[in-house]
């Protein structure tokens, strides 16, 4: 008998005003083999939730491989081929594919962009403080990292708004406002070989398709050309589904997560004056800060593994195919790891968070990028307020996966 618990994390309303805390507190404590039921055929998935439980999760690829599918999503073998990314591909073949494009994103190669962000904050902050009241969702936390994305993709900014809709599109999965048709829907089935089962899959396809006609066989050094100009270290070219399946992911990716943690730490901040204070007086620790930043958000609620043989977990027999979920959010919460996990502490050191992965072959590629980003957007922004205060409700995304803001409207005091 699988245990129970009074939380099913498969159940979206649990998740409808952000990360539900008190239930990943609840789970940590009493279930630490804690599984969710999905539907009434008993299917559904294993949750860790425990700090080390996750990392060990996340190292051990060959008991619980990514090659399954990385979402909750139950999908078939047609279904994982077509959908395949480099989130789900283990083993040389991962490395080969993450060879590619890794050194675009070490922390000196992404040092360069340094002038660039500062220039692009002081734009962003520039149009947005003139307002005084605004979206900060809208005005600042997405139109920063959208445009830093269109600088390694060399796209015009033009093009800055369709990037935010797409990828509103697919990660909105199972917002109603956002999806153009919900992921368990009889309509999805149409698109059931698409990314998130997203009609605007194919609109990001054929993005990515002219671009690569534009750079195939020049000397460019964008993140786009490198893709089609460059063949992995195993020697497999990349077909026009790695492509496409790839292309997606650096338009999600590069957008998304950087967009919601920035949201939620200026929400975070707002909740806990006294961190906003101390940062005001002692700017240099904003740079450490960060991490607390990306602890305290965690926007990425979790990633799907699925198990490759019967495996001890906790006391609980997890069988072979059946999903483990790491529940990145919790871990990050954990009190056997963090003092007081529940409170924001820019000067919380050490602070191991697990917002990219801790280790393992799938740590986020995207981390240096998203740190530079985020210490210099508020460097820039902490700078330059008095007070920032809420103007109406947080609107949250209705996700289990991605725990993201869609509006927070804001009034702004600069000095």
């Amino acid at each position: 008998m699988k245990p129970s618990s009074p939380y099913n994390l498969a159940d979206l309303d649990l998740f409808k005003n952000g990360a539900p805390w008190a239930a990943f507190e609840e789970i940590r404590t009493n279930t630490p083999a804690h599984f969710s039921d999905e539907g009434e055929d008993g299917s559904g998935f294993w949750s860790a939730t425990r700090y080390h439980d996750i990392v060990k999760v996340l190292r051990d690829s060959e008991t619980f491989t990514s090659e399954r599918f990385t979402n909750l999503e139950e999908v078939t073998p047609e279904q994982e081929e077509a959908r395949r990314s480099l989130l789900e591909t283990d083993g040389a073949r991962h490395r080969a594919m993450r060879r590619l494009i890794q050194f675009e994103f070490t922390p000196a190669a992404v040092a360069r962009y340094d002038n660039f962000l500062r220039g692009l904050t002081a734009s962003t902050l520039d149009n947005a403080f003139a307002k005084g009241e605004f979206d900060f969702v809208e005005d600042v936390a997405a139109d920063f990292p959208i445009r830093v994305l269109a600088k390694i993709l060399d796209v015009p900014d033009s093009d800055t708004g369709q990037l935010i809709d797409w990828g509103n599109r697919m990660v909105g999965f199972s917002d109603p406002e956002h999806a153009d048709v919900l992921i368990n829907s009889e309509e999805s089935e149409q698109y059931k070989n698409l990314p998130f089962r997203s009609p605007a899959a194919l609109e990001v396809f054929e993005y990515g398709d002219e671009l690569r006609r534009q750079r195939l066989g020049k000397n460019g050094t964008d993140l786009v050309s490198v893709l089609v100009n460059s063949e992995p270290s195993d020697g497999i070219p990349l077909s026009d589904r790695d492509f496409h399946t790839n292309f997606l992911l650096l338009v999600v990716a590069g957008n998304e997560t950087t967009r919601h943690t920035i949201t939620h730490t200026m929400n975070n901040l707002i909740n806990n004056p006294d961190q906003l204070a101390l940062l005001q007086e002692n700017p240099e620790l904003i740079p450490w800060a960060v991490e607390e930043f990306l602890r305290y958000a965690s926007p990425v609620y979790h990633f799907r593994r699925t198990a490759t043989k019967d495996v001890d977990f906790n006391g609980q027999m997890i069988k072979k195919g059946e999903k483990m979920v790491a529940w990145f959010a919790s871990g990050n919460r954990d009190e056997s790891v963090f003092e007081n996990p529940n409170k924001m502490d820019v000067t919380r050191n050490p602070n191991e968070h697990v917002t990219f992965g801790r280790g393992g072959p799938h740590m986020c590629l995207g981390n240096s990028l998203a740190r530079i980003e985020l210490r210099v957007m508020f460097e820039e922004l902490i700078s330059r307020v008095d007070k920032v205060e809420r103007t109406g409700e947080v609107d949250f995304l209705r996700s289990n996966f991605v725990h993201g803001i869609k509006r927070m409207p804001v009034k702004v005091t600069t000095r």
